[in-house]
């Protein structure tokens, strides 16, 4: 099971760059977020990161959020992408194993889940959807929430097609 952090150094480097260009592109606030959280973390003022190119800035953000200390900056990068880019992956997620939402979002998760139910929602998703997304999802699924399901949490480790 992976964190937030652990995530961003095991993704492909095109996923993460792609990450921060949605949050760039979609939703500023979020990326000034995560870049002053970098820039913290690097001790450096953000408007000495903004003067970089954007790639050799995102390189060098996600070489910071790969770190345990951006736990919290990057599990809010990959939610607030996951929600604004993803909501399918979310909705369709949860339509298969047969919980209640709106748009993705779950107030109360049961505390377990029906293993065939939750098998045959993770092959729809990843015939649905590109595979990284759908890992970066299930983990990060798995790890942001209170209720961690022990059969996700086995698949995750077991299934070769979730694994980085």
């Amino acid at each position: 099971m992976l964190t937030s952090h652990e995530l961003f150094g095991f993704m492909p480097p095109t996923l993460a760059a792609d990450i921060l260009e949605h949050a760039h592109t979609h939703d500023r606030d979020l990326y000034r977020a995560t870049l002053t959280a970098v820039a913290n973390a690097r001790k450096v003022r953000p408007v000495f990161l903004d003067k970089q190119p954007r790639p050799a800035r995102h390189a060098g953000m996600i070489a910071y959020l790969s770190r345990p200390g951006l736990e919290l900056a990057a599990g809010t990068l990959l939610r607030g992408w996951l929600l604004k880019a993803h909501k399918s992956v979310l909705a369709g997620f949860l339509d298969g194993i047969g919980i209640a939402h709106k748009d993705g979002v779950v107030d109360d998760l049961p505390e377990s889940v029906d293993d065939a139910k939750l098998k045959s929602a993770v092959d729809a998703l990843l015939a649905q959807h590109p595979a990284d997304v759908v890992k970066v999802y299930l983990h990060s699924f798995n790890t942001m929430n209170e209720s961690q399901w022990k059969n996700l949490e086995a698949l995750l480790k077991d299934d070769a097609r979730l694994q980085f």
